[in-house]
């Protein structure tokens, strides 16, 4: 059984003047709490919560006792966290200040701070007594909700001052049980397609990313010559106009729908996920060499570990094992030969060396990964022969698929997404 967490952000319904100057003080003294205690963290050299709050827990409460005393774990918890990052930038020589600045302030709940009430409202403990606070929920909240999962004891809130609302995170907490393996499914991450292996059969799924990328990539360009020459190069307007692009949206969109339409197909087939083991810093080892600006931009941007991130997060909700190999040679070896493919003019068509039968560069990726979890796990790997129909030994090379079925973007994505709020009933269509 593995323990899965899913944050939810939801918005509180405009708070009456009187409520929202109450969560207002609640701010005041819980931010001035977190810097005296980030302040003492980090003269003393204090990483840990529970040492923290031993040392400083009376003082706080001297200081702070119209506030429940709960604010001060929390207010620990929070420092300590802060105080932990801060230090190990510092002595990686990262840190510019001598002291961590609090800019931003998420006020921590803890069980005893906060309770739900009803499905679209919690009560949260404050200096002036418990306060009822009515949040709109969303199509991802209940989403959560309805599959049951569970409300975590934890919570946090900011307050959004200018539309007079509190903004909620929600944690949901789920036990999930993984399955018994019966197959595997490869799946090979590229700039443009995603490709996957179902039972001896490629799908690629086109993501377009390219287009998107370079799209955005010249839009931004635009706009900051022309605010530059207008406004200079830190203007409030460029900014503004920067804001309003909505690239990271729609790249966010795809990751998370083909990370989903994935999960989903290898938790029917109760199959494991193959993926390459990237390193942590992909990109800049793909761009040493590249000396094209736009080129090195793309590639950046295509985010293979994001998508692989996607894949699996999606896959710890329904309890899919994922598993990752050495993607060595995986696109550059036969198979069925273990012989190198030769690629001509940049095509993604290459000939075996030996075999002399044609494969798919983004196919072959995919058998590849397969035929190294087989291998992985102590099982049969079906290289260099398979079994047919009839349970016959047949060459690798004549049983695979050496094209993919090519999917487009606009036939397995939604062409418009779901409505965020439940009653917003909007009609959803498929381009076909």
């Amino acid at each position: 059984m593995t323990r899965v967490t899913r944050t939810v952000i939801v918005r509180s319904v405009k708070l009456p003047r009187k409520v929202l100057r109450v969560f207002v003080e609640l701010e005041g003294m819980y931010r001035n709490m977190v810097e005296q205690l980030i302040m003492y963290a980090v003269r003393s050299n204090i990483r840990s919560f529970t040492r923290l709050k031993a040392l400083k827990y009376r003082e706080m409460r001297s200081l702070y006792p119209q506030l429940p005393s709960h604010y001060v774990y929390t207010a620990c918890q929070d420092a300590s966290t802060r105080v932990k990052s801060f230090l190990r930038l510092k002595k990686l020589g990262l840190a510019e200040k001598d002291c961590p600045e609090v800019k931003k302030v998420s006020i921590w709940l803890d069980d005893h701070l906060w309770k739900p009430s009803g499905l679209t409202s919690i009560r949260i403990a404050t200096h002036k007594g418990r306060v009822t606070v009515e949040f709109e929920p969303h199509r991802q909240y209940w989403k959560y909700i309805n599959r049951r999962w569970r409300l975590a004891s934890e919570a946090k809130f900011k307050i959004d001052r200018k539309n007079g609302q509190l903004i909620i995170y929600l944690t949901f907490v789920k036990e999930v049980k993984e399955y018994e393996l019966k197959g595997y499914l490869p799946v090979d991450v590229n700039e443009n397609n995603v490709t996957i292996l179902v039972d001896g059969t490629a799908f690629l799924f086109e993501t377009n990313t390219e287009k998107l990328v370079l799209g955005y990539y010249y839009r931004r360009k635009k706009i900051q010559e022309r605010y530059d020459k207008l406004y200079g190069k830190k203007s409030r307007v460029k900014r503004k106009a920067m804001r309003k692009l909505k690239e990271r949206r729609k790249k966010l969109d795809v990751k998370w729908k083909i990370a989903n339409l994935i999960v989903r197909t290898a938790h029917e087939k109760q199959y494991a996920i193959v993926l390459e083991k990237l390193g942590r810093r992909v990109s800049s080892s793909m761009i040493k060499r590249i000396k094209d600006e736009q080129l090195r931009h793309r590639i950046y941007q295509a985010s293979f570990k994001g998508i692989q991130r996607a894949i699996e997060e999606k896959a710890k909700e329904l309890g899919v094992p994922v598993i990752c190999v050495n993607p060595k040679n995986t696109s550059k070896l036969c198979p069925a030969h273990t012989a190198p493919i030769i690629y001509n003019n940049g095509s993604r068509v290459g000939k075996c060396s030996k075999g002399e039968e044609l494969w798919h560069r983004d196919v072959v990726a995919c058998w590849n990964l397969l035929l190294k979890a087989l291998r992985g796990d102590g099982s049969f790997a079906p290289s260099p022969v398979g079994r047919n129909l009839n349970g016959r030994l047949v060459p690798l090379a004549s049983t695979a698929t050496h094209e993919p079925i090519g999917i487009p973007k606009s036939l397995w994505a939604r062409w418009k997404s779901l409505p965020l709020i439940q009653h917003a009933t909007v009609l959803n269509k498929m381009k076909r």
